[in-house]
């Protein structure tokens, strides 16, 4: 699918808010240090961008442009996967002391 050829909707907007968030980013840099069995000073907290985010969710997505996430069934599963264990992260971290 062309992303200059589809809108973004309601999806769309959420994943752009999602990567504009500095806590989903921080979430992708302790995520990729503990797949990865990186120390903290090898990937440390604020590595990825907002842009690094986009990419990541794309890419995990399988789409070329988040607009596709409205109209692409499988692409919208994913990202509303991606966003549940992130929303579950996010409350175990408000749990820990």
């Amino acid at each position: 699918m062309c992303a200059d050829a589809i809108k973004g909707g309601q999806l769309a907007r959420s994943a752009a808010m999602l990567c504009r968030n500095p806590a989903f980013r921080l979430y992708l840099d302790r995520r990729k240090r503990h797949k990865l069995g990186l120390a903290a000073s090898q990937l440390p907290d604020g590595t990825h961008s907002e842009q690094d985010a986009r990419e990541w969710l794309c890419a995990a997505c399988r789409v070329e442009s988040r607009a596709e996430l409205d109209h692409n069934p499988q692409a919208a599963a994913m990202f509303r996967t991606i966003r549940q264990r992130f929303t579950h992260w996010k409350t175990r971290q408000g749990a820990q002391p």
